[in-house]
C-alpha cells in the first residue's frame, strides 16, 4: 500500500507542476486555446508538447484529421466572380449619368461601344474601364491570394470564365448582357499583363486600319489563345485549364458577334467614329 501511495503522490505532484507551468494562448485568433509547454518536460508522449501544426487556415482540418476540401473555396470564388461579372456597368453608369438605357437604342448591346452612341464619351470610358476591372479583379485576387486557400491555376481559369459569363448573362439584369469584349480583356490582363497587352494591341491595330470595333474584337478573340500558347514557357507557365477557358471565351465572343458578322458581310456594319443618332428601341 505504501508503494502505491507513493506512486499516486508522485503523479499528483507531477500534475501540479505541469499545471503550474502551463499558460493559455490564443490559437491564431480563434476561440480554440491550448496550453504551452511547461517548464519541466516529461519524457514519453508529452516530450513532443506542444504539438506543431503547419501555418495557414487549414490548421483545424489537419489537426482533426479532416481532409482538405479545396473544391469549396474554388466554388465560392467562381460564384463570386460570376456575381461581379453580372454587374452591367453600361446600364449602371447610364442611369447614374441620366442617360437612356443602352439596351433601348442603337445595337441594344449594354457595352461601351453602344454607350458611346449616346454621345457621352465619359460614360463610354467609365463603362469600358469598369467592365474591364470586373474581369481583371477576380482573376488577380485568385493569383495573389489563392495559394492560401489551396486554389490553383484551374481556379484562375474558372473565375475568369465566370466573370465573362456574368457579363454575357447577368443575373441582376434578366440575363440580358453584353458581348464581353472589355470583360474578356480584363481577364486576360489578370492572367498575365503581357497576354492582355498582346491581345489589346491586336485589337487596336485592326480597329485603326479597318475602323470596325466588331472586326477587331473577333480577330483579337482568335489570337488570344494563340498568344497564350506561343508565350507558354517564355513569359508564363502554360496551364491547360486556362487555355481551355480562353478557347471557350473566344468562341463565345465570336458567337455573340454573329449579327455583326452578318452586317460586315453585307457591308452595313457601322464604323468607329461614325456619328449616328441613337435609334430608340422598344423596351422589353
Amino acid at each position: 500500500m505504501r508503494g502505491s501511495g507513493r506512486v499516486v503522490h508522485g503523479c499528483v505532484a507531477l500534475l501540479e507542476e505541469v499545471c503550474a507551468g502551463a499558460k493559455l494562448v490564443s490559437w491564431h485568433d480563434r476561440d480554440v486555446t491550448m496550453p504551452v509547454a511547461p517548464t519541466a518536460r516529461p519524457c514519453g508522449a508529452l516530450a513532443q508538447w506542444p504539438p506543431r501544426f503547419p501555418p495557414g487556415r487549414r490548421l483545424l482540418h489537419q489537426a482533426a484529421g479532416i481532409p482538405r476540401m479545396d473544391f469549396l473555396p474554388s466554388l465560392l470564388a467562381t460564384l463570386a466572380a460570376y456575381l461581379v461579372g453580372s454587374l452591367s456597368f453600361a446600364v449602371i453608369v447610364s442611369r447614374a449619368m441620366g442617360l437612356h438605357d443602352p439596351r433601348t437604342y442603337g445595337s441594344g448591346n449594354p457595352g461601351a461601344t453602344n454607350v458611346l452612341r449616346s454621345g457621352s464619351k465619359p460614360a463610354a470610358i467609365a463603362t469600358l474601364l469598369l467592365d474591364a476591372v470586373k474581369g481583371w479583379l477576380p482573376v488577380a485576387l485568385v493569383r495573389w491570394h489563392g495559394a492560401d486557400w489551396g486554389l490553383e491555376g484551374g481556379t484562375v481559369a474558372l473565375v475568369g470564365l465566370a466573370a465573362f459569363l456574368g457579363h454575357l448573362y447577368p443575373v441582376f439584369f434578366r440575363f440580358q448582357g453584353g458581348k464581353g469584349v472589355a470583360t474578356a480583356a480584363g481577364a486576360l490582363f489578370g492572367i498575365d499583363w503581357l497576354l492582355g497587352l498582346a491581345t489589346g494591341t491586336t485589337w487596336a491595330i485592326v480597329a485603326f486600319f479597318f475602323r470596325y470595333s466588331s472586326l477587331a474584337s473577333i480577330v483579337a478573340a482568335f489570337f488570344a489563345p494563340a498568344f497564350y500558347v506561343i508565350g507558354g514557357g517564355i513569359a508564363w507557365v502554360t496551364d491547360r485549364t486556362v487555355l481551355l477557358a480562353l478557347i471557350v471565351i473566344s468562341l463565345l465572343l465570336v458567337w455573340r458577334h454573329r449579327e455583326n458578322i452578318r452586317r460586315l458581310a453585307a457591308g452595313t456594319e457601322s464604323k468607329l467614329g461614325s456619328k449616328k443618332k441613337p435609334e430608340q428601341r422598344p423596351s422589353a
